[in-house]
C-alpha cells in the first residue's frame, strides 16, 4: 500500500464553520488544516503538492505521488488566497469534467454553479481518483446521498 502525503486544507479565517462542508474532519491524520492568513508562513514545502484549479489538466491516479492542496473558502475569498500561493512550486490539476454538486449554492461568483463543487465533494473525488482513503469523508455532509446519486458514485 502506498504512503501518501497528507492533504493540506488552507481555510480562510472567515469561513463559516456552521456551513463549512469540511467541518468535523479536522482531527483526521490524513488531513492537515491551516488557517489563512496567519498560517501562510507555516505551510509545509509545497513542491510535492498539487492544487485543484479549474481549467487545468485532469487529476489522474498517476498523480498520487503528490500531496493534495485545497483552498477552503467562499469563491470571493478563494480568489484572494490564490494570489498568495507560490504557484511556480505547485502542480495544477482539475477534477475531471462532468461531476456535479449537490450543495445548494447561493453565491454568484462561481463560474459554473453546478460544477463548482463543495469543498468536501472536491476532496472526496480527489481522494477517490488518487486512491487515497475516502472512508468517513462524507459522513457529516448533509447532501451526501444526493451527491453520490447525481454522480453515479457509491461508497
Amino acid at each position: 500500500m502506498p504512503s501518501f502525503l497528507p492533504t493540506i486544507i488552507w481555510r480562510h479565517k472567515k469561513e463559516n464553520l456552521k456551513k463549512c462542508t469540511l467541518s468535523g474532519l479536522e482531527g483526521r491524520p490524513d488531513l492537515s488544516f491551516f488557517s489563512y492568513p496567519a498560517a501562510l508562513e507555516t505551510l509545509p514545502a509545497l513542491e510535492n503538492y498539487l492544487i485543484l484549479k479549474l481549467g487545468e489538466p485532469p487529476l489522474e491516479e498517476t498523480d498520487q505521488q503528490n500531496g493534495l492542496f485545497l483552498i477552503d473558502a467562499t469563491w470571493r475569498y478563494a480568489q484572494i488566497m490564490e494570489k498568495k500561493l507560490p504557484w511556480e512550486k505547485m502542480k495544477k490539476r482539475s477534477l475531471p469534467a462532468g461531476f456535479r454538486t449537490a450543495y445548494p449554492r447561493k453565491q454568484t461568483l462561481c463560474p459554473d454553479p453546478l460544477a463548482g463543487l463543495a469543498s468536501v465533494e472536491a476532496l472526496f473525488l480527489a481522494h477517490l481518483i488518487l486512491k487515497k482513503t475516502t472512508a468517513g469523508l462524507l459522513d457529516n455532509y448533509y447532501w451526501k446521498e444526493a451527491f453520490l446519486k447525481i454522480n453515479g458514485l457509491k461508497l
